[in-house]
């Protein structure tokens, strides 16, 4: 099997730290650069890439960011694309574009992770665009992880942009659950006949964070569908923002669906939107945000935990 390894020189053959290790298995759950394709981008410059027989990774040329072409008929294979963010004052775009051919099933792990240890801002803004050629399936794992003893701000804004070819389908898992002080997070998606959409979310503020995320959907091509979940804790005094639109344009079903918990004195507003422009658009929204019930932390406590436990082991379940 013919592999193309494109390692950059100098600087960025030195190993990484424990800091950007531990980075890594955060976002990634790996603790050096991975088996087969991958792209590993750090402090803003590319640390190293590697192309496998059916998964080819070309640097842009014309601005930061990479491309991903995935051979028709590629399965059962996997591309790593972490970011790791170490220097405080850092800030970022990149670009990625995936172009994944017909018949394929493949995984793609992506996320951004940041330690800051200074007094500046450390901001990662990532653009993704996916296109998903017929009967192709792709899923994607996102994770947003910060840290770091300084009083810098950890900022990340993705956005990413799906095309999903007649028949493909695309499971989407973005988490972000610690560290991360500001985010802004836009998706959407346009479908063709009979392409489905999986979208799973999964957020966690705290201290004065705030998190928005807007998914909007056009359910452009007959028998499309799309299913669309966010879960998430707000703490303290931080405050989130849910957007979703679904927009029926022809034959389709398509669900949304936001359920928060809010500890402290946490804002959390969900503004879901549904649009049926065709007879047939079978169309639902759903939005529930409240506090723990006390007599799920009163049935905990009588088995021995206190009530700071009995909260962390409610909100862990929900977050599952």
């Amino acid at each position: 099997m013919p592999v193309h390894q494109n390692r950059m020189s100098g600087k960025d053959e030195k190993a990484m730290d424990k800091i950007q290790q531990n980075l890594l298995q955060e976002v990634a759950g790996i603790h050096d650069v991975p088996q087969g394709a991958y792209s590993l981008r750090i402090n803003g410059s590319l640390y190293g890439k590697n192309s496998s027989e059916h998964i080819t990774i070309n640097k842009k040329e014309d601005k930061p960011g990479i491309d991903i072409i995935i051979k028709p008929g590629t399965k059962n294979e996997s591309v790593h694309i972490p970011v790791l963010l170490s220097q405080t004052g850092l800030k970022e775009l990149v670009y990625n574009d995936f172009y994944v051919g017909e018949d394929c099933d493949v995984t793609i792990v992506a996320g951004c992770g940041i330690h800051n240890g200074g007094d500046q801002t450390a901001e990662h803004s990532g653009i993704h665009s996916f296109y998903v050629s017929k009967n192709a399936k792709v899923k994607y794992i996102e994770k947003h992880y910060g840290e770091g003893d300084g009083n810098g701000k950890n900022v990340m804004n993705p956005t990413t942009y799906v095309e999903l070819g007649e028949n493909s389908h695309m499971e989407m898992e973005t988490v972000q659950i610690k560290g991360v002080d500001s985010t802004e997070r836009k998706t959407h998606a346009i479908l063709s006949k009979n392409a489905t959409i999986t979208i799973h979310e999964k957020i966690m503020t705290h201290g004065s964070q705030h998190a928005q995320t807007e998914f909007s959907v056009e359910l452009n091509g007959e028998g499309s569908g799309a299913h669309v979940i966010s879960r998430s804790v707000a703490k303290d005094h931080s405050s989130q923002k849910f957007i979703s639109r679904v927009m029926g344009n022809n034959r389709c079903h398509g669900h949304t669906e936001c359920d928060a918990i809010i500890v402290d004195h946490a804002t959390v507003a969900a503004v879901p939107e549904i649009m049926a422009n065709h007879p047939d658009a079978a169309l639902i929204h759903e939005a529930a945000i409240g506090k723990i019930a006390g007599e799920q932390l009163v049935k905990l406590m009588t088995l021995g935990l206190t009530e700071k436990e009995a909260e962390e082991e409610i909100i862990n379940g929900f977050l599952r």
